[in-house]
């Protein structure tokens, strides 16, 4: 008598997703949050442009720009070494209280 070897059922695999975690930046934080990236510019030019949006009634937010992970950044790469600090500016709209506006 030949007995036929029948293969045991394998149970099924079950492929478990491991969740993958990029590091966000700053940049994706604020954007999420609101605010929309204006310009990134150094001194005297910065303050100005923060006390421009300010007046015009905006909420400002200005990060240190760094050159790491950009693309083209030899102009502030020279900058930095002769001491210049430069900074990227952010704004967004203040919340205004519904029905503020003349038109409505």
């Amino acid at each position: 008598m030949v007995s036929a070897m029948i293969p045991k059922a394998q149970p099924p695999k079950f492929v478990i997703p491991i969740a993958q975690h990029k590091e966000v930046s700053v940049e994706d934080v604020l954007i999420k949050d609101g605010w929309v990236r204006q310009t990134t510019i150094g001194e005297p030019r910065l303050t100005e442009i923060v006390q421009n949006y300010k007046a015009m009634g905006f909420e400002v937010h200005v990060e240190e720009f760094k050159t790491e992970g950009a693309d083209c950044t030899t102009c502030f790469d020279a900058g930095q070494e002769m001491g210049f600090m430069y900074g990227t500016v952010y704004v967004r709209k203040r919340g205004e209280p519904a029905g503020e506006d003349e038109l409505f």
